[in-house]
């Protein structure tokens, strides 16, 4: 299905579910209320093209990144798996989704490539603070992508999407390396 085609659905359904929470008692339309939304829509738009241009400008070492179909809102990303690690050599894909919310709330990362990790779960969800309880509007999507690269590096066994991962990190560390580094091969390496 046309990704393009499946956005500008849920767009219309989100401002369809907005036109009904405007209207009023009497049924007319509070029109303070939708400006209010677009507003923030065209907000969130504007903070993404930036950093969109930011990136371009000053691109990041181990990442590519971009938006699909020019959907300033849905973005792919390759992240090179970080020198050193059990990652290294791979290439990552990513999904980033950034809400019309945004910078307020933070983006949906996932990972598109299946990756062997105590914060990364079989979906390609992952548990990191930043895209969670610690977002800040000051964030960009460039230090969410550092960040993810971090944490192939140091990953976090006490804050665990994978518990049964993060128990093989901690307790046999030689067996969790290598199964991290056949994944990377078999999945990330093609």
């Amino acid at each position: 299905m046309n990704s393009a085609h499946t956005d500008s659905s849920t767009l219309q359904t989100n401002k369809e579910m907005n036109s009904a929470r405007a209207r009023t008692d009497d049924g007319l339309v509070d029109t303070e209320y939708l400006s209010g939304f677009y507003l923030i829509e065209r907000m969130a738009a504007k903070r993404v093209k930036k950093e969109l241009k930011d990136i371009r400008r000053d691109p990041l070492s181990n990442c590519s990144t971009g938006p699909i179909n020019d959907n300033i809102f849905t973005w792919s990303a390759v992240l090179a798996g970080p020198s050193g690690s059990v990652y290294h050599g791979g290439m990552f894909r990513l999904e980033i989704r950034f809400p019309q919310t945004y910078p307020f709330k933070p983006p949906k990362v996932t990972f598109k490539t299946k990756i062997y990790h105590p914060n990364v779960n079989e979906n390609g969800g992952i548990c990191l603070d930043i895209l969670k309880d610690q977002w800040s509007p000051a964030l960009t999507v460039s230090k969410v992508l550092l960040s993810i690269s971090s944490l192939l590096t140091d990953p976090n066994p006490d804050d665990p999407l994978v518990p049964d991962i993060a128990r093989m990190y901690v307790a046999n560390r030689a067996k969790y390396d290598e199964t991290a580094k056949n994944w990377t091969q078999k999945y990330a390496m093609q």
